[in-house]
């Protein structure tokens, strides 16, 4: 935390808003830019004023702090990098539009880095040559960017983002979970130090690579993600993330023989099952893709809907998109919304774990106006893939225990990646082994967005009236009100003083000719964790000292008010 010091609220620069900027629309978004923490340049792209850049390093100390202690080395690796070093990692081109690419005088070709893995991974091939030089683990806390298509929210999803990135290199499988375990632990320090509300779920691994993988969320309406949480155990997870095995085979012998069905003008679900009479789940929706240009069909019960997301981190690197209305011309025996996976030619069938041997479905029939009942997986058609790929929803089955899941939206602040010897095969990154061998270091990867953290500690503890800081992280530990004469003023400078010879960080709103209502105001907006008033009282050495999140007020002599905030 930052040492004790006094910031005149007259000559602080930062202007508090009444109305909420008209482009914002989450909380934290309308709170930082009218409590003057942060100003928009442009799309995506911020400027952290005094108070807020106060808050982020605040943040940032206490993600030192907890490294530093679990024995990580601070490092500052370039934002700046070279095309090379991501062409032979594969993600030049597998991070596609969301990289920044840019050339220099001489026609080199560099980026702006969105994450470091291949940076660290030559350092480290660069520093150890020995079994001896590891374990190591190393971090920084940089500036990334990321060239979004949509930003918005704020600071929460921008183009240029502060991170803390760390990674850990050893010898061994076993070390490698013992670095992941290291990271675990010091990331529920650092989460709880902040005051954050988070839960660790299970994630999947994306352009980073590699095993085991987890995601800190903090639960806010706000959130870009949905998790699960099962009310009966302990299982979370990220809807990307959740796994359902496919279901036993049944007896195909059980269903009648397939029975073509005039169906005319029912190219969707909702149509055919108001048609039929039936309910949209007898029914087999059948989403055509292309996967690397490959047409590919994926079927789902009608009353579902495919994770475009989920399907493609089943698929990665493969590039997966959407056919088109020209995909369908230049293949006549794919009928648009009459698309059944029994006598598809040359198409690969991907299923969801629902669409199980021996179950008969409603589906088309290949045929324009036509669609076909009784069609039984694993007797007219076969499943060459059985993957997750619906949309999660509440009530699904727990895959632990089978109680039904709930969902929540949450804001992604953390994530860790045991990516083990993808990049160190990349880079050929070997120590020399207690047996004189080469030997392959494995690795482990840690992100916590930083500036994503500001956000959502707005989002979660702010109020109606604004900002609410936990102690740790707030700008200041104490804000005095001067409520406007002159002497108040006096009084006011003076108590911050001796509050700051206390040990505590002072914000004093000394400001002239501004009235008490709107400091007041103000103050409730910053949202300092305490507030102490010089007020009517004063003269008599009386101050009320108010907490900022319950709102009780006291009144106090000064040197009560201090021993109050300093113990």
């Amino acid at each position: 935390m930052a040492a004790a010091q006094v910031q005149r609220m007259s000559r602080l620069m930062a202007k508090t808003l009444r109305d909420d900027p008209a482009d914002a629309e989450t909380l934290s978004h309308k709170l930082l830019v009218r409590a003057g923490y942060v100003r928009r340049n442009a799309a995506g792209i911020w400027t952290w004023l005094p108070l807020g850049k106060k808050v982020l390093d605040n943040i940032s100390t206490v993600v030192r702090e907890e490294m530093d202690a679990i024995g990580a080395q601070e490092v500052l690796l370039p934002a700046l990098l070279p095309k090379d070093a991501y062409e032979a990692s594969g993600r030049w081109d597998e991070y596609g539009d969301l990289l920044f690419r840019l050339k220099d005088r001489k026609g080199g070709e560099y980026l702006l880095g969105p994450t470091h893995e291949e940076i660290f991974t030559q350092t480290v091939k660069d520093q150890c040559t020995s079994y001896k030089d590891l374990p190591v683990m190393l971090y920084q806390i940089q500036t990334k960017y990321r060239d979004e298509a949509r930003p918005r929210s704020g600071v929460l999803r921008g183009r240029e983002f502060q991170m803390k990135d760390s990674y850990s290199f050893d010898t061994t499988d076993e070390g490698l979970a013992e670095s992941y375990a290291l990271h675990r632990a010091a990331y529920q320090k650092i989460f709880a130090r902040l005051g954050l509300d988070y839960r660790i779920v299970s994630a999947v691994s994306g352009a980073m690579g590699g095993s085991a993988s987890e995601e800190f969320l903090a639960p806010a309406a706000a959130g870009e993600d949905t998790f699960v949480d099962c009310p009966a155990c302990d299982y979370a997870a990220n809807t990307e993330a959740v796994t359902f095995t496919t279901a036993a085979a049944g007896a195909p012998a059980e269903h009648g023989p397939m029975e073509e069905l005039a169906t005319p003008d029912t190219p969707t679900i909702e149509s055919l099952a108001a048609h039929l009479g039936v309910p949209a789940s007898a029914t087999l929706k059948n989403l055509l893709v292309k996967v690397d240009g490959e047409i590919v069909a994926v079927g789902v019960p009608g009353d579902r809907e495919v994770d475009l997301g989920k399907l493609g981190e089943h698929l990665a690197p493969a590039v997966v998109e959407l056919v088109t209305a020209e995909d369908f011309a230049d293949r006549p025996d794919l009928v648009r919304g009459y698309v059944g996976p029994q006598g598809l030619d040359k198409v690969r069938y991907i299923a969801d774990p629902r669409i199980a041997p021996g179950t008969a479905w409603i589906t088309g029939a290949n045929k324009a106006d036509t669609h076909v009942r009784n069609v039984v997986c694993g007797r007219d058609f076969e499943v060459d893939d059985h993957l997750d790929v619906v949309v999660v929803e509440a009530g699904d089955p727990c895959p632990s225990c089978g109680a039904g899941l709930t969902l929540d939206r949450a804001i992604e602040i953390g994530h860790i990646f045991q990516l083990g010897r993808k990049y160190a095969d990349t880079f050929q990154l070997d120590v020399l082994g207690k047996e004189g061998k080469p030997v392959r270091v494995t690795m482990g990867s840690y992100g916590i967005g930083v500036s994503r953290a500001v956000a959502a500690l707005a989002e979660q503890t702010a109020d109606d009236k604004g900002l609410c800081w936990p102690a740790e992280i707030a700008p200041a530990d104490v804000h005095v009100v001067a409520a406007g004469k002159a002497a108040q003023t006096e009084a006011a400078l003076d108590a911050a003083e001796q509050l700051r010879a206390a040990g505590l960080r002072v914000l004093v709103d000394d400001r002239a000719g501004v009235s008490p209502g709107v400091k007041f105001t103000d103050a409730e907006l910053i949202g300092v964790p305490q507030i102490l008033v010089a007020g009517r009282r004063v003269a008599e050495g009386v101050f009320e000292l108010k907490d900022r999140r319950s709102g009780e007020r006291e009144e106090l002599a000064l040197a009560e008010a201090i021993a109050r905030l300093t113990r």
